[in-house]
């Protein structure tokens, strides 16, 4: 039997434990202030029912699912005349019932219609767990990334739009991120727009084409419009909304002129501004926040899904897509049959945000921390000496290892190394004479002779 060459699913990555240390402590940094909002941690199973995920993500989406065969013999089940066809859309229900998970939000509103008779509303909760598509793996796109998601469902107040900003606020700037702008939007207020030009039926059309104004400008915009069938009299009224400028107050008073014959538009400003005003409120008593909040109204994402404000976090000290966002959704259980439960969640783009603070050198140093101090191991008697020291330094919380069999030195200084270990404490006939061992300090290079308390009290501090 020949050697198989071992090789990752293309789309999927191994992370080493210097990448695990960084990643967790992003996701470490956002549940704590998750939490600190009131949120609580779910988890969802990895699979799903197939039905429970087809039809949720449009015809594009459908396809990225990833179907799991059936155990057994999936074949045997299927009539004859349907694998005569050789078509896989035709025999998949007869061959696959699961799938795996392809995002966190439609498991959520299976969540909370399966379990409403045990949940309080309003439902916080937060997941951060893997999700899988089977998309084209390419340069930051991966078949298996993991989702950062913190939702509320049950609440039409916008008290949690204010406060998805300070959380997005409190977590990128303890990650150690100073320059990022929060960009918020209305669907209402892009609804209402398309209603004053005279083509609602054309809201989508609208939107996807303005929301390309930072790739294409405004010219590539304008050609965009027109052919999706807009006029140039219909653009003459677009132009101005397009390149709305100045404060947020002063883009909202532009606003209410602009959308003054439109309710559903106006209805969109009032909202803008009661998160706004929200947020100002709950800000008094905290100057240490400072959100750089942006009314961006050529900002559209998911417009078939988000019914409300939308968000979307880009940072500005490196070149990146946006780094988070979200939206308020109407009736997203009413897929499962709950009617008229709204929601609203915003996400974090964890593997850009890695991204991010690697290109700024903003992991701290405890994020590289292992082991901090091996025990040498030259011989047998050394082994057995060493034992119960090893348990004082973990009975202290200090992580330490023992040279797991009598090695040179020079092999055991190569693995302290290779592992970043700062420390290493030396034991040779002389220490366990006296019980005074010595401390190396790996950086440094500089050894001294301590008692294992001192050594314990260095180790703690240092």
């Amino acid at each position: 039997m020949s050697n198989i060459k071992p090789s990752l699913a293309k789309g999927t990555r191994d992370f080493s434990p210097q990448e695990m240390v960084k990643r967790n402590y992003i996701f470490d940094t956002v549940k704590t202030v998750f939490k600190k909002y009131g949120y609580a941690e779910i988890q969802t199973p990895s699979m799903e029912n197939l039905s429970t995920l087809t039809g949720k993500y449009g015809d594009e989406g459908d396809k990225l699912i990833f179907k799991i065969l059936n155990s057994g013999d999936y074949l045997s089940k299927v009539k004859p005349e349907l694998l005569a066809q050789a078509n896989s859309n035709a025999v998949i229900s007869s061959i696959s019932e699961k799938a795996l998970r392809y995002d966190l939000t439609v498991p959520f509103a299976r969540y909370v219609v399966m379990h409403q008779n045990d949940i309080s509303l309003p439902f916080k909760r937060f997941q951060v767990q893997p999700v899988w598509r089977a998309d084209r793996p390419q340069k930051g796109r991966y078949r298996e990334f993991y989702q950062c998601d913190v939702d509320v469902v049950g609440s039409d107040s916008l008290l949690n739009e204010a406060e998805f900003i300070l959380i997005y606020q409190e977590a990128l700037s303890n990650l150690g991120l100073k320059d990022f702008t929060i960009k918020i939007n209305n669907r209402k207020i892009l609804s209402g727009i398309a209603e004053v030009v005279g083509k609602p039926e054309l809201i989508i059309d609208m939107t996807v084409a303005i929301d390309k104004l930072d790739k294409i400008g405004l010219d590539g915009v304008i050609k965009e419009l027109l052919e999706r069938g807009f006029t140039e009299a219909d653009i003459d009224r677009l132009k101005p909304v397009i390149l709305l400028e100045g404060t947020n107050e002063q883009k909202l008073a532009s606003l209410k002129t602009v959308l003054a014959v439109s309710e559903t538009g106006l209805k969109g400003v009032e909202e803008i501004e009661s998160v706004f005003d929200y947020v100002a409120s709950m800000l008094k008593a905290d100057t240490s926040l400072k959100p750089n909040v942006e009314l961006d109204i050529t900002l559209a994402r998911g417009l078939n899904y988000y019914t409300g404000c939308i968000f979307e976090v880009k940072t500005n000290e490196v070149a990146m897509g946006s780094i988070g966002g979200g939206g308020r959704y109407d009736d997203l259980t009413g897929m499962f049959g709950l009617k008229g439960l709204t929601g609203v969640g915003v996400s974090f783009g964890a593997d850009r945000i890695y991204d991010v603070l690697l290109e700024l050198n903003l992991f701290p140093e405890s994020t590289a921390a292992g082991t901090k101090v091996l025990i040498s191991n030259f011989d047998k008697d050394a082994e057995r000496y060493a034992l119960p020291i090893l348990q004082q330094l973990r009975s202290a919380n200090i992580a330490a290892e023992l040279y797991p069999s009598s090695a040179k030195l020079k092999k055991q200084m190569s693995y302290a190394d290779d592992k970043h270990i700062p420390y290493v404490v030396l034991i040779g006939s002389d220490e366990m004479s006296t019980g005074v061992l010595t401390l190396k300090d790996m950086h440094s290079g500089q050894q001294e002779k301590l008692t294992v308390a001192a050594i314990i009290e260095q180790l703690k501090v240092s």
